[in-house]
């Protein structure tokens, strides 16, 4: 038992220190550029094709980016931008194919499935890698 305490502290040391290879988390703002790094904006556009787009990403508190090909679609919402959260799920309600400029995504928290709150959609900004000259 004398053994034991020792081991038992040492680990807790070890557990409560930081790590050297834990990543530190970027800024909303740092990691929506890190994303989009080599990526030049094209002109706005107020709706895209719900079928093309194959994922989505939340900036806290920043944006929703849709990836669709090699097109990233930043979308800065107009309302309710503070409750973006990383760890909710998107939910989008639409009659058509498209996602526009003008709908609202609920969202929804990844654990308890509960809504967590909305966003007003704002215009797409198309973002892609510049053509080699």
């Amino acid at each position: 038992m004398r053994h034991l305490v020792p081991t038992l502290l040492a680990a807790a040391a070890i557990a409560a220190s930081p790590s050297a290879s834990a990543r530190e988390k970027l800024a909303p703002e740092d990691q929506l550029a890190k994303l989009l790094d080599g990526r030049v904006a094209g002109a706005p556009q107020d709706c895209i094709s719900l079928l093309s787009a194959r994922s989505s990403q939340i900036i806290d508190r920043t944006a929703i980016v849709y990836k669709s090909g090699n097109t990233y679609w930043v979308n800065r919402p107009r309302g309710g931008a503070e409750s973006l959260d990383d760890d909710d799920i998107l939910v989008t309600k639409t009659t058509g194919s498209q996602l526009c400029s003008i709908d609202t995504v609920q969202l929804h928290d990844r654990t308890s499935h509960f809504y967590s709150g909305f966003v007003s959609l704002g215009e797409f900004v198309p973002y892609r890698r510049p053509k080699a000259e």
